[in-house]
C-alpha cells in the first residue's frame, strides 16, 4: 500500500477518487505543456510521494493519455490533443536530425517522392542531396517553401484546408490530387506505430491524406522517433507491412525493433 503523501495525510476512501482525478488532470496538463514529467522531481513538484505519482501515471497510461518510459512519462496525441509544430521542433532534435539524414540517403533511383507534413519531414526535405532532379509532392507548406528555391526540384503542393497546428493541407482536394499520381517513394510520418494497430494519427482528415499517399506510392519509408513506437492514436491509416523501411533512433531497443521487423520492413536504428 502506498505511503501517505508528505504533509497532506492519507486520502480517505471517500475522497481518494476525487483527489486522484484532480492529480491526473494536473499531471496531464504538465505533460502536455512541457512534453514530459519525471517521477522524482514531478512528485516533489506535486507534493506527493513518487509511488503515488507512479500509480497515477499507470492509470493515465491505461487510459491511453500518456506513455511511460524509464522513470518519465510523455504525452500521447489523440483526437482532442496534438502537439503544435513549434513544440515538435525542440523535442528529440538530435535524434530527428539523424533520422532525416538516414532517410534522405534512401532515395535510390526514385524520381518522384512524397514528403509528409510535420517537422521531421521538413528535416528530410532539407537533407535531400544536391544535384538530383526530383519531383516532390507534399502536403506541407513548410516543405514546399523549403524546396521551392532549389532549382533541381519541381514541387507540387497539395491543395486543401490548411491545418494551423502543422501547416499541412487536408480534405478532398488533397486526396483527389494524390489519387491521380504514381509516386516512386513516400516519406511518411505518424503520431504512433504499434504492432496491434499499425500506423495512426489523431485527425481523420490527416489520416485520409496519409492513406492516399501510401496508396499512390510504389515504395514507402516510415520516419519517426523512438517515442512513436508502441503508441496508438485515434485514426489508423496504414499497416506496418506496407512499408519497406522504418527509420528511427537508436534509442529504440533491438528487441522492439525486431518485433516490428517481423511484419516485413527493415528497421534502421540511427
Amino acid at each position: 500500500m502506498d505511503a501517505p503523501d508528505t504533509g497532506s495525510g492519507a486520502e480517505r476512501p471517500e475522497t481518494r477518487s476525487a483527489a486522484a482525478q484532480i492529480r491526473h488532470a494536473e499531471i496531464l496538463e504538465i505533460v502536455r505543456r512541457e512534453g514530459r514529467i519525471d517521477v522524482a522531481p514531478g512528485a516533489a513538484r506535486l507534493g506527493i510521494t513518487p509511488e503515488t505519482l507512479r500509480r497515477d501515471l499507470r492509470a493515465l497510461e491505461r487510459a491511453g493519455q500518456i506513455r511511460r518510459s524509464y522513470g518519465a512519462a510523455f504525452p500521447v496525441e489523440s483526437s482532442r490533443f496534438e502537439t503544435p509544430l513549434d513544440f515538435r521542433e525542440n523535442a528529440n532534435s538530435e535524434e530527428k536530425s539523424r533520422i532525416a539524414d538516414a532517410a534522405a540517403s534512401q532515395l535510390g533511383h526514385a524520381q518522384t517522392i512524397f514528403i509528409d507534413e510535420g517537422f521531421l519531414p521538413q528535416l528530410v526535405a532539407r537533407a535531400l542531396p544536391d544535384g538530383k532532379a526530383l519531383t516532390v509532392v507534399t502536403a506541407s507548406l513548410p516543405v514546399a517553401n523549403e524546396l521551392a528555391a532549389r532549382r533541381e526540384f519541381e514541387v507540387l503542393l497539395l491543395g486543401g484546408r490548411v491545418r494551423g497546428t502543422t501547416l499541412g493541407t487536408v480534405d478532398h482536394w488533397a486526396t483527389t490530387m494524390l489519387s491521380s499520381f504514381v509516386i516512386d517513394l513516400a516519406f511518411i510520418g505518424a503520431n504512433g506505430i504499434s504492432t496491434e494497430h499499425g500506423l495512426t494519427t489523431p485527425d481523420p482528415a490527416v489520416a485520409a491524406v496519409k492513406r492516399a499517399a501510401v496508396a499512390a506510392s510504389r515504395h514507402r519509408i516510415f520516419i519517426g522517433t523512438h517515442t512513436k513506437f508502441g503508441v496508438a492514436s485515434f485514426s489508423r491509416f496504414a499497416e506496418i507491412g506496407e512499408f519497406e523501411k522504418l527509420v528511427t533512433g537508436e534509442q529504440l531497443s533491438p528487441h522492439r525493433a525486431q518485433l516490428f521487423a517481423q511484419f516485413g520492413p527493415k528497421v534502421l536504428r540511427v
